[in-house]
């Protein structure tokens, strides 16, 4: 175990996005350097879909000259795109020689990811090309970093199996042909349920052979859905607000539900709601974030797979909940993805709780507080862009129908 007050030099690869915004505010105020990597992609799909962010957000330049205001502490910022710009990743590591890189910079919407031919390659382009270059710059480099990457729940799927999903690796027994019994732990099966989810499938396996080959250090946080929107770094100043996104490919189920409440808009639920999703707030991922920094795995251990959730919900508890606190009535629309009706899901979390790990689980109180950021910037808000037009099957084109997305995008 690391002493949790060492400073480190730390990159967070994607750092201007949704959890990477104030993951960076927050490791920062904990004493660590930060330096953020990034390409500005997330604003560039803005432009791209003609949609924002509910909150206002600043340039990066104004977002780190307001953090160093506030804080006194200094974010330094590259610009580069690693998915196309291995060289220039390769000589920032080699030049800053980082501590830890943090890696948040993969195209993180399903819907976004299912919407058409195109994003379906660009989603597949950018998160593994991505993954593999860090990865190979690591070891490029010589240098022994700590790499944590943000996975996702998805990659479980949603058959439990009737077992607590463990953290990653599976125990199993096989049987030989002379008839031994063998056992052996296996990376937990994958079940992806869009593109975007089986590029962090993908990951995985990536990382398994880095980790195995060149015995890099690897933390993957297979994280369930985020909901909340600031944490105490970015309401220290309007200038650090967080994302807020709402519509229908990158906003998350509870945040878009509370959007819609705040604005007097149905609250929409695909199917039966019967979809049971893990789910964990804006400030335990930061600190989740920091917990993963304060405890790396030792050369030549496996990677360590953590699930970086602190609940489980169905959708339709989330609505009815919603729905109380708001007083906006329930919509159900037909369901526009590939999955069951309804699901259980049991899953283990124990790495986190046992590193110190206090979860902030769902109460008003915090969806009151969301509710009010949402009825305050309502006025920036285009209820056109609610309604998501990607579809699962070729069946269903966009524009054939307009649903909601009460799903996940993390």
């Amino acid at each position: 175990m690391t002493n949790a007050k060492i400073r480190k030099k730390i990159f967070v690869l994607g750092g201007d996005g949704f959890c990477g915004w104030p993951t960076s505010l927050h490791l920062s105020g904990s004493g660590h350097e930060i330096i953020i990597i990034d390409n500005l992609s997330r604003r560039r799909i803005d432009e791209e879909c003609g949609t924002n962010s509910l909150t206002p957000i600043q340039s990066i330049d104004i977002r780190l000259r307001a953090w160093e205001e506030v804080s006194g502490n200094r974010i330094r910022f590259y610009r580069i795109d690693i998915a196309e710009e291995y060289d220039q990743l390769l000589s920032a590591i080699r030049e800053e020689k980082p501590d830890v890189i943090i890696h948040f910079a993969e195209q993180r919407s399903a819907p976004y990811s299912m919407k058409s031919p195109l994003l379906k390659r660009y989603t597949v382009n950018n998160n593994i090309k991505a993954t593999h270059h860090v990865l190979c710059a690591i070891v490029e480099s010589g240098l022994d970093i700590h790499l944590i990457h943000l996975g996702t729940m998805g990659v479980y799927g949603y058959g439990t199996a009737g077992i607590r999903i463990p953290e990653g690796y599976l125990d199993i027994e096989v049987k030989t042909e002379n008839g031994d019994r063998v056992h052996q732990q296996i990376l937990y099966p994958t079940n992806p349920g869009s593109i975007y989810h089986m590029t962090k499938s993908l990951d995985q396996l990536l990382f398994h052979y880095y980790n195995k080959n060149d015995r890099l250090r690897i933390t993957d946080l297979h994280q369930g859905i985020v909901w909340g929107t600031n944490t105490p770094e970015t309401q220290a100043d309007e200038r650090l607000i967080n994302r807020f996104d709402y519509d229908g490919d990158y906003g998350t189920v509870l945040n878009r539900f509370l959007m819609q409440g705040a604005v007097g808009h149905p609250i929409t639920v695909h199917g039966t709601g019967g979809q049971t999703r893990a789910f964990i707030h804006i400030q335990d991922t930061v600190r989740c974030l920091q917990l993963a920094v304060e405890h790396p795995p030792k050369l030549g251990e496996r990677v360590l797979i953590m699930n970086q959730m602190t609940e489980t919900l169905r959708v339709i508890e989330l609505a009815q909940v919603v729905s109380r606190l708001t007083g906006s009535e329930i919509a159900y629309v037909p369901n526009p993805r590939k999955e069951a009706a309804e699901n259980e899901l049991h899953v283990d979390n124990s790495h986190f709780l046992s590193k110190g790990l206090v979860p902030v689980t769902l109460n008003d109180g915090l969806m009151l507080e969301v509710s009010e950021i949402a009825k305050k910037y309502a006025y920036r808000a285009d209820l056109s862009k609610i309604p998501a037009m990607s579809t699962w099957t070729k069946e269903q084109r966009p524009g054939d129908v307009q649903f909601e997305y009460a799903d996940y995008c993390i």
